[in-house]
């Protein structure tokens, strides 16, 4: 039988379980023996990570030709428009092509935990809550695409992941939930972590 952990990856906290520099790593809140990452989040955002031991899994969670939708909340700075919300839906020009058509609407702000550490506020830019859904993994590209329309990204969150979400699940917290039937795979081979790029 597989395992599948959920894990909300506090700010700071790199998704490898090893690290040169002595930055926090997933080793210091996962003490589950033989699980992989299914994807990656930035040093500098939070929320769900999906973990497991079954290589098929991670294949059809990371591989774009499965479309697994992600849902993010980004705290952007700046006030959304309609037609930088429907840039963010027609798929966005970065600097490594085109964006996929993403969902993208503005939120209220959602009841998060505070982050440590706050976000930089300035009191004369009004900042905004986007709730974006991609099904692509490219490097940042939350961040790339909110900042292609003029709304740099302050803090964002992973909030969902396929059928998974993060609900009451607090910052550092992990469960483990029953894995998709289907065939199993064989683990992922070792290889050496990886810095985030």
């Amino acid at each position: 039988m597989s395992r599948l952990i959920l894990f909300n990856k506090p700010w700071g906290v790199l998704t490898q379980f090893t690290d040169a520099d002595g930055r926090p790593t997933l080793k210091d809140y996962l003490p589950v023996p033989g699980v992989y990452a299914a994807g990656r989040l930035d040093r500098d955002s939070e929320g769900l990570l999906l973990l497991t031991d079954d290589g098929a899994l991670i294949r059809r969670l990371t591989d774009p030709r499965a479309e697994t939708w992600k849902t993010y909340w980004a705290q952007v700075e700046g006030e959304p428009s309609e037609p930088a919300l429907e840039r963010l839906r027609a798929g966005v020009l970065l600097n490594d092509g085109p964006t996929r058509p993403a969902r993208a609407r503005r939120i209220a702000e959602p009841p998060l935990w505070p982050r440590d550490p706050p976000i930089r506020y300035r009191a004369h830019i009004p900042t905004a809550w986007l709730e974006i859904d991609i099904h692509e993994g490219r490097n940042r590209q939350v961040r790339r695409m909110t900042a292609a329309v003029g709304l740099p990204t302050l803090r964002l969150v992973r909030v969902a992941v396929g059928d998974w979400r993060l609900d009451d699940l607090a910052p550092g917290a992990w469960r483990e939930v029953t894995p998709p039937a289907g065939r199993r795979g064989p683990p992922p081979r070792r290889r050496h972590d990886r810095r985030p790029e």
